[in-house]
């Protein structure tokens, strides 16, 4: 399966929207903020690669 970029930004907006309403437990905030993080990774290495793929096609 592709890298969702789009689904996964919506899901970043999802969980800060959760994490901000502060009516979580702090477990609960835990287990989101790691989800958060770990797709902010992914999102970053897919801009990474995208960006390096634009360099690559202009150099053409």
């Amino acid at each position: 399966m592709d890298f969702d970029y789009e689904a996964s930004m919506k899901k970043i907006e999802e969980i800060t929207a959760k994490l901000e309403s502060g009516e979580l437990s702090l477990e609960e905030s835990l287990k989101l903020f790691e989800e958060a993080a770990g797709l902010i990774k992914s999102c970053s290495a897919f801009l990474d690669a995208a960006e390096q793929r634009v360099k690559k096609l202009a150099e053409e």
